[in-house]
């Protein structure tokens, strides 16, 4: 699987390659969705997810049972130890050699509910003496069933049921809300680079027109239809179209390579980028975007989060600070003989039951201060989700005025720039049959160019503000539906 993940992601890879290695159109939607699947902060966030998602597999694994060996498959002995000689009441060194060998095969299963485990095993033991008196023992537990139990302690069972989950589901929305965040970076991208593009695209077409005026001039100079200064000034207008179509080639080869590095692209790639159309306006409620933002934004879960880890070492710390016992008690069968068969004929019943007490009786108040530390914790936590908590609502609410005003400014800066293009349009036309001036002419086009300024800048900023209401929110407005519903969708995908 591993194999054809890798042939798949370097086959879109040379394909992107081949696609990109000449000039392409793309719009804003096909730049985020490139940055999603091949950017380095897409990378990471992918990652970040992968091991969130194998962290709850392993905390659900550990809910089912468990099968473990536990072996030691040959120890020999060779040495010399102290033994009591009764006969001369005295100690006396003697050599010893032996040969050992045992296993334990166990199935356990841990219980969320108390915090304890219960456990059924089964046992074989092979002790072989090599000294002058040679002689074997084998010993069996066919089957043993047991349970321990800390009567009085920490159950981390039952935190790691309410935390875990709470987690991973953190996760699934933590990899949405940075998908989005990716999208925001891609817009600063994108506009930046169109500005670009559509600065050169003026300085080519000022370059033109003022060589084009120039030569006008030049004509109507000779008619004396204008001043040997009006000339000149033309004459600087071309000459400072041509600097400045130079300064601008410049900053767009900058934006290009921000862009495609951050895409992740090849080098050479060259883009045309597609400029968004005038987007449908879209109504949304303070209330509205508030009740979506504590459903789907991970903020809150982490807040969540927070307290109950925080309430957990609450917990933890009492239990320690007060008296522990622990409960294990186990029934089963054994036996001993000096040959395997012999070892399960007729076992003898085996019951144990252990009762352990820990009592602290003077520690000089180091655990009472452990407790009184946590709980500190625990009120700072409190205090601090409550203020993450308001910060994160006044964010959503302003959000939303942004954008609502960026829907009127967008509207406005449009009739502005076919308003301004209508006007230069006229001017020039004027100035060709001189009923206009120079200084209409230059007003007119400096009037142009900060409107089509303006409308790129209130398109990158309503874009912002929408996606950073989506990030928010994790709700898709145009298609009215949650992002987190179409989680495992979008996973898949990239």
């Amino acid at each position: 699987m591993k194999l054809l993940k890798s042939l798949f992601i370097s086959t879109m890879l040379t394909v992107s390659a081949i696609v990109f290695s000449q000039t392409s159109k793309l719009s804003l939607q096909q730049c985020i969705g490139i940055a999603s699947d091949s950017s380095l902060q897409a990378f990471r966030a992918k990652n970040l997810y992968r091991a969130s998602y194998w962290e709850f597999k392993s905390y659900k694994a550990a809910r089912l049972p468990s099968l473990s060996l536990q072996t030691t498959p040959v120890r020999y002995n060779r040495d010399i130890v102290s033994r009591y000689d009764s006969e001369k009441n005295i100690d006396v060194y003697r050599q010893q050699q032996s040969l050992y060998t045992y296993g334990n095969l166990s199935v356990s299963q841990n219980v969320d509910f108390t915090g304890g485990t219960f456990f059924i095993d089964s046992e074989l033991g092979y002790f072989r003496n090599l000294g002058t008196n040679p002689y074997s023992q084998v010993t069996s537990v066919p089957l043993r069933m047991g349970y321990s139990q800390n009567l009085f302690g920490f159950n981390a069972f039952k935190w790691e049921r309410k935390i875990e989950p709470l987690k991973y589901e953190k996760a699934k929305k933590e990899y949405l809300y940075s998908t989005e965040e990716i999208a925001g970076t891609v817009i600063q991208y994108f506009f930046n680079l169109a500005m670009a593009q559509m600065e050169y695209d003026l300085a080519v077409e000022n370059v033109s027109s003022s060589d084009s005026l120039y030569q006008i001039g030049t004509q109507r100079l000779s008619i004396a239809s204008i001043s040997q200064s009006d000339l000149l000034t033309l004459k600087l207008d071309a000459l400072n179209a041509k600097n400045t179509l130079k300064t601008v080639e410049v900053d767009l080869k900058r934006a290009m390579f921000s862009f495609v590095s951050y895409l992740n692209l090849p080098q050479e790639t060259d883009i045309r980028l597609a400029l968004p159309q005038l987007p449908a306006t879209i109504s949304v409620t303070t209330e509205q975007a508030l009740a979506l933002s504590k459903q789907n934004n991970p903020d809150y879960l982490q807040n969540q989060q927070n307290l109950l880890e925080a309430q957990r070492e609450v917990e933890r710390t009492a239990r320690k600070a007060a008296f522990d016992a622990s409960l294990s008690a186990s029934v089963g069968f054994n036996q001993v003989a000096d040959n395997l068969q012999s070892a399960y004929v007729r076992p003898l019943q085996q019951d144990v039951v252990r009762i352990g007490l820990n009592i602290p009786l003077i520690d000089w108040g180091v655990r009472k201060g452990r407790l009184n530390m946590a709980k500190s914790n625990l009120n700072v936590t409190r205090i601090s989700t409550q203020q993450a908590q308001t910060s994160l609502e006044q964010d959503v609410v302003l959000t939303v005025s942004d954008f609502g005003v960026q829907q009127n400014l967008i509207a406005s800066a449009q009739e502005a720039k076919e308003l301004a293009n209508l006007a230069y349009n006229s001017t020039k036309q004027r100035f060709i049959i001189g009923k206009a001036d120079i200084n209409s002419l230059t007003l007119s086009l400096n009037r142009l160019n900060m409107a089509q300024k303006n409308y790129m800048v209130a398109l990158k900023n309503y874009w912002l503000s929408y996606y950073k209401l989506r990030k928010l929110t994790l709700f898709d407005f145009e298609k009215n539906s949650s992002l987190a519903c179409e989680f495992d969708q979008i996973i898949q995908i990239r």
